[in-house]
């Protein structure tokens, strides 16, 4: 992991900023991680991530960078520390459409509160233009159809569902800008993002009209004759002069028939709905606030409930997937310790590929495999590279954070294991981490529960102990989508709070413990919320748990079973016996993973 010099990319966007008479502008560094926001001044460059990111990108940035760690005390937001530097009527531009309309509002009052003159919507990226020539083309990948075996429901359902929603709400329409929505919606999926099958696309349904906007170039007939005559096909680029056209034409009462605007809605609505995590561009140009209901997505609420099919297809691509890691773990162990063969981190994680490929709709990996031996380990999101990556060493602590797209459902699985002889604290913590896997699996909860009121669960046994972990302890998984899926979650973002549980949910239970420079330990399973049956139903409410699918045993030279109750130790051996029933039929002629399987999944 390499330190990136940003000095000259610095020196050409401030001397941009200058021309437009802006005096703060966000973002550009050299930061590779998921999630960050840098800001910018004539004079200073922040980076503010969150906790998955302090390792990495203290490693990343140059000097010229200050990290903002979000989250601890004393340290300032990053919106807070670009309102400081606006003091004194100073200028704040940010490109329009990489901001949301919620954050720019907060962003532009906090500005204003310290003294700057607001937020400015810069049109032209500055960014785009210090890239230059050097910018990668858009891809052009084409779009595939998903077969109704798959995706479980028609896309005409879909849009069906969503205009009864915008009758009940008397709205003029949904404008859906997030990539795995318009996936979905459309049960279409594409290349476009690494690892996510998704494209670039908005989408606009109203009343009567439903339009995709997308690269026409990358559909195939196949797609066109899915899509039908009752989906508009218009050009990427249009969206926002069309949404401005559409919010023009509907809010005049006596819009001329044949008029251009007519494709989309002819009836005079209030407002339009938009996602809070649409851009800030998408509301100006529908007309601000005036014209526009910011709420939670309708169609990610939707999507966040799998129907039968999709909870199906998550069950039997676990079930391949989990056989995959297995065989990996068993030839890992073998070449580690009886070939004695050097391996890097990069080697392994390309093996590990190379069996998953062979699985049955495999359409390739959900991220990049987190490979990581020792120290490594402890960063949370560490992506080894072939040229500064790790051997691996079989006397300290693996870590393994991988995942697939199968044309049935998205894996992600993350198992912590050691080859030689692990430490008194490192199999503590790892059956600490062990014991919070085990409480969030076997928790009954009422509906209306939210993941961030379950949170403790999976950390009570590190609090205990004064441990703890800086991330999440559970993310929405999408169905052959991202393997980051919202609104659902568990952890301690407010908004996790605000969306309880449903049946039919999909997420990840992956508590950990890290120790910078030393090791890491984390432990993932994905598991569905489903409705259980109690002794008693207070408050006449059903009550719901959780269905593990997850099908790779645990390291048992981690496990310190005298830390584990008898419940506990009950919990993992059922566990590994239904891991034994259901993937030992795929090693019938793989005699070195049949026997490293019934090792791992014998009793406790």
């Amino acid at each position: 992991m390499e330190t990136v010099d940003t000095t000259e990319r610095l020196k050409k966007l401030r001397e941009l900023m200058q021309q437009r008479e802006l005096d703060v502008y966000k973002f550009i560094c050299g930061f590779t991680g998921s999630a960050g926001t840098a800001v910018i001044t004539h004079e200073k460059a922040a980076l503010a991530t969150d906790g998955r990111y302090f390792n990495q990108a203290s490693k990343q940035l140059d000097t010229n960078w200050e990290l903002l760690k979000q989250g601890l005390e004393d340290v300032p937001t990053w919106q807070e520390w670009t309102a400081e530097q606006s003091e004194t009527k100073k200028r704040v531009g940010v490109d329009p459409t990489v901001i949301t309309a919620p954050d720019a509002r907060m962003l532009d009052e906090k500005i204003k509160k310290k003294g700057g003159a607001g937020l400015i919507g810069e049109k032209a990226n500055l960014v785009d233009a210090v890239w230059g020539d050097k910018r990668p083309p858009r891809p052009r990948e084409r779009i595939k159809s998903l077969p109704l075996q798959f995706a479980g429901k028609k896309s005409e359902e879909k849009i069906g569902e969503l205009r009864r929603e915008l009758v009940k709400k008397k709205s003029a329409g949904l404008i859906i800008s997030m990539l795995d929505e318009v996936a979905w919606l459309y049960n279409l999926r594409g290349n476009d993002i690494p690892y996510n099958p998704v494209f670039f696309s908005y989408a606009i349904v109203t009343p009567k009209k439903a339009t995709l906007y997308v690269d026409e170039t990358k559909l195939t007939q196949d797609v066109r004759d899915h899509l039908g005559d009752k989906v508009d096909i218009r050009p990427y680029d249009a969206i926002l002069n069309d949404v401005n056209l559409l919010s023009i034409s509907t809010s005049e009462e006596n819009e001329p028939e044949g008029n251009a605007q007519d494709r989309f809605c002819k009836k005079p609505k209030t407002k339009f709905m938009i996602s809070t995590k649409a851009s800030w561009a998408l509301s100006l140009e529908l007309g601000g606030n005036d014209r526009v209901d910011e709420l939670r997505s309708l169609v990610g609420d939707k999507k966040a409930v799998k129907n039968t099919t999709e909870l199906e297809g998550m069950r039997a691509c676990h079930i391949r997937d989990g056989a995959a890691l297995s065989e990996y773990f068993a030839w890992l162990e073998e070449e580690l310790i009886e070939k004695d063969t050097a391996l890097n981190e990069v080697q392994a994680a390309d093996k590990l590929e190379q069996i998953r490929s062979r699985n049955k709709y495999f359409a390739g990996l959900s991220f990049d495999t987190i490979s990581s031996t020792g120290a490594n380990a402890a960063i949370i999101h560490y992506k080894p590279e072939p040229d500064s990556c790790s051997v691996i060493d079989p006397k300290a602590v693996y870590l393994c954070d991988s995942g697939a797209q199968y044309l049935d459902g998205t894996t992600d699985t993350t198992r912590t294991l050691h080859f030689g002889t692990p430490t008194s604290f490192e199999r503590k913590a790892y059956t600490l981490v062990l014991k919070g896997v085990i409480s969030l699996d076997t928790a009954i909860f009422p509906k209306g529960t939210s993941g961030f009121a379950l949170d403790t669960l999976a950390r009570q046994h590190l609090w205990a102990d004064g441990l703890d972990y800086r991330h999440g302890t559970g993310h929405g998984v999408g169905s052959y989508l991202n393997v980051h899926e919202g609104p659902i979650g568990i952890g301690t973002r407010v908004q996790y709070s605000e969306v309880p549980l449903a049946a039919g949910n999909v997420l990840s239970d992956e508590p950990g413990y890290y120790e910078d420079g030393n090791f890491g330990i984390r432990i993932e399973n994905i598991f569905m919320v489903q409705e259980v049956e109690t002794r008693n139903r207070f408050g006449d409410k059903p009550y719901f748990g959780f269905e593990h699918v997850t099908m790779v045993p645990y390291c048992r030279k981690l496990i310190d079973v005298e830390l584990l109750t008898e419940k506990e130790r009950n919990w993992v051996d059922e566990y590994h016996k239904e891991i034994w029933e259901k993937t030992k039929g795929f090693f019938e002629d793989d005699e070195r993973t049949m026997k490293w399987l019934e090792r791992e999944t014998a009793a406790l």
